[in-house]
């Protein structure tokens, strides 16, 4: 620091040693940015563009309270399964197959399995129908595309690769906070719809609560976060090989904070860009009377008064950058738990002729996401229909993580304190509550 400040002590106007401290400090903390803002950037993937604008267009402002309770329940999971990866230096499958019983093991994977599959096929068809608004060509051509584009990046690219580019797709997002913002959305109606909630206790209503719970809070970002945070554990000791010769294969409280630091940071992006989704939602397609999106056609509209004629570009190229984010990461997650579940090796970093079926789950994934996506008959109602899904999977599987990170022989002194666990049982009884109150409703 000293040399630094002898260095620009003939321009100190220009250079401070203040700012100098300041850009180290930015520099650091952007460094530490990883699986958790990926996550969090991923959660806003087609599936939950489709949730939000459907939301803010049934609903108008009715909804945006979500985005306040769903955020410290959403950074309590996460945070649960990011200090999986960091303490017992595996994922969530390889955990449950090493302390729990198959029973177990298979069945989280199975749920995960499930969604994933049906939410791979969601997002593939909502970029297919993004793209078609700006080329013209079918669906059915660019579905498969884009299923081989992203196979080919999951296969060919490293972990480290990955990293750099899926944490900057989530820049496309923040065009709805511009959007929101040139609507004009009434301020009366945006305070009481962000804290005062309404609730109707009728289908529709709870479907979209459902699917917003369920696009917020999902299944496969529990599995690639662990995973991914163990695997990013295993590039720092590799890099620095004396951590693991002082045996310091336990996480440190300074470890610890940096991935808290980096899965807040993820969730609390994520919710900032759902808010405004449903805000720009609201403010434009509820106020001209679109109260039920069909089409991507319909969903740009929302764009309108920060893009104008240009709103179908912005959404298209949005929606296909989210959902090259999100789709690698809904594979990569099925991958990684299977392939732990069954003790095989696998990895971003594998070669794909030494990680046989890591890479095999991935492609089949994709293969079953592509057909079922290419016998969709409505895009924007599959990637609805796919947060419910997850919505209705992810409650037993957040029971499980609460077992898990309340394990002592795993956890060791790190298992959840009181808050982890109040926010954590909190999300798994209120997403499970509403799950039952949604079928419920389906029959009276």
């Amino acid at each position: 620091m000293e040399k630094q400040v002898e260095r620009v002590g003939t321009v100190p106007t220009t250079n401070p040693p203040n700012a100098t401290v300041r850009n180290a400090g930015a520099s650091a903390f952007l460094r530490k940015l990883g699986p958790g803002l990926i996550t969090g950037a991923a959660d806003d993937d087609p599936s939950g563009i489709a949730t939000y604008s459907q939301a803010g267009a049934a609903f108008g402002y009715g909804l945006l309270w979500t985005a306040l309770i769903g955020l410290p329940l959403m950074i309590a999971v996460q945070l649960m399964c990011a200090r999986v990866g960091v303490v017992a230096k595996s994922g969530l499958a390889s955990t449950l197959r090493t302390h729990y019983s198959r029973t177990v093991l298979w069945f989280a994977c199975v749920l995960l399995v499930i969604a994933n599959t049906l939410n791979i096929a969601a997002d593939l068809d909502g970029m297919a129908a993004s793209a078609q608004l700006l080329t013209g060509i079918p669906r059915g051509i660019l579905v498969p595309v884009f299923a081989a584009l992203i196979l080919a990046l999951l296969i060919l690219a490293s972990y480290e690769a990955m990293a750099r580019v899926l944490k900057w797709f989530a820049l496309a997002l923040f065009a709805y906070i511009g959007a929101g913002l040139l609507a004009h959305p009434s301020i009366i109606g945006v305070l009481k719809g962000t804290f005062i909630p309404s609730i109707q206790w009728d289908k529709a209503y709870l479907l979209t609560f459902v699917a917003i719970l369920g696009t917020t809070i999902s299944p496969y970002l529990f599995f690639w976060q662990a995973s991914q945070v163990a695997e990013q554990e295993e590039h720092i000791l590799a890099r620095f090989p004396m951590r693991r010769r002082r045996g310091q294969m336990r996480r440190t409280g300074r470890e610890l904070h940096d991935a808290a630091l980096d899965t807040e940071s993820g969730m609390l992006v994520s919710q900032v860009i759902m808010f405004f989704i449903v805000l720009t939602a609201g403010a434009t397609l509820h106020k001209a009377g679109i109260t039920d999106v069909q089409t991507a056609d319909q969903a740009a509209r929302a764009l309108r008064p920060l893009a104008g004629p240009l709103a179908y570009w912005l959404f298209a190229l949005g929606l296909i950058g989210t959902g090259m984010l999100g789709v690698p990461v809904l594979a990569g997650s099925a991958a990684y738990a299977i392939a732990e579940a069954g003790a095989f090796k696998g990895g971003m970093d594998e070669k794909p002729d030494a990680a046989v079926v890591f890479y095999g789950v991935m492609a089949t994934a994709m293969v079953v996401g592509t057909i079922l996506a290419l016998t969709s008959a409505n895009s924007m109602k599959m990637l609805l229909w796919s947060a419910v899904v997850n919505g209705v999977l992810a409650p037993p599987l957040i029971v499980i993580i609460l077992f898990v990170c309340n394990n002592e022989k795993i956890m060791g002194k790190y298992k959840n304190g009181r808050l982890l666990n109040v926010l954590g049982w909190s999300a798994a009884g209120l997403m499970g509550f509403a799950a039952i109150a949604m079928i419920v409703s389906f029959f009276i």
